[in-house]
């Protein structure tokens, strides 16, 4: 088994559609010990049924990761439970509705700061309190999910992309910084997959033919396929690979036309 004995952090599961999920299911069924961490009351119930369908007891944490208190919070008690951090998946992001339509030029200055902080920040601001719990381990690795939306203009992405970018900036900073205490720090970059998120994107729908007519695969991505290139990431096969973005996506982001 890959995994056996490390421990990991998910944040970002809301339902069984969850890029989240599937790379919680990969980490497990090679060994990981879990630990969720669930954002509001209302999904909850939901994250803790499926936490338990791995087996075990559910390790469940509440955060929003725009307080410092509730991320001090969840580190803490990851750290009396496992005793230090192998894994963080940082699978989060969020942008108001409004913003995932029409124009970008005309995204609000409240709403920009939120996506960023939600999108962006949260990463640097996990991986800070992610750094000694994995030091006491000797090393691990950091995963976060980003889109071909940083790097290119993706109609209605908008604010997002631009929180995209921010994000894949970050995980290269964060990856020259971690890396003399052997924390590697990657991203994986996913076709569109029919996620709670992705339904807020108007002309998702449109996404998902426009790559199934040009990706060289000639298809879609399954959730399952992002899940098992994370365990790829996370595990002693990725050891010499940091500051990364990897496609997963048939193969999309290769084509001019």
């Amino acid at each position: 088994m890959l995994l056996e004995g490390k421990r990991a952090l998910v944040l970002g599961v809301a339902n069984r559609r969850s890029i989240a999920w599937a790379i919680a299911q990969a980490l497990a069924r090679e060994g990981a010990q879990l630990a969720f961490t669930y954002q509001g009351e209302r999904v909850k119930s939901g994250v803790e049924e499926l936490a338990a369908s791995l087996g075990g007891e559910p390790f469940l944490l509440p955060c929003d990761v725009t307080r410092d208190e509730e991320i001090d919070s969840v580190f803490r008690a990851v750290d009396e439970r496992f005793g230090g951090l192998d894994i963080m998946i940082h699978s989060l992001a969020f942008a108001a509705k409004e913003d995932l339509e029409g124009r970008f030029i005309d995204t609000k200055r409240e709403n920009f700061r939120m996506a960023l902080d939600i999108s962006a920040y949260s990463l640097a601001a996990c991986a800070q309190r992610a750094e000694p719990l994995m030091d006491k381990r000797g090393g691990g690795a950091i995963l976060t999910m980003t889109y071909l939306g940083g790097e290119r203009a993706v109609p209605n992405y908008n604010v997002m992309g631009v929180a995209k970018a921010a994000l894949d900036a970050s995980l290269r900073y964060l990856a020259y910084e971690l890396g003399p205490k052997k924390i590697r720090v990657n991203a994986i970059s996913a076709g569109p997959i029919r996620t709670l998120a992705a339904r807020s994107i108007a002309g998702f729908t449109t996404m998902e033919s426009i790559m199934e007519q040009r990706s060289p695969m000639k298809r879609n991505i399954d959730a399952s396929e992002v899940g098992n290139a994370a365990l790829f990431l996370c595990s002693p096969l990725a050891s010499g690979i940091t500051g990364e973005i990897m496609f997963v996506d048939a193969g999309y982001n290769i084509v001019g036309m």
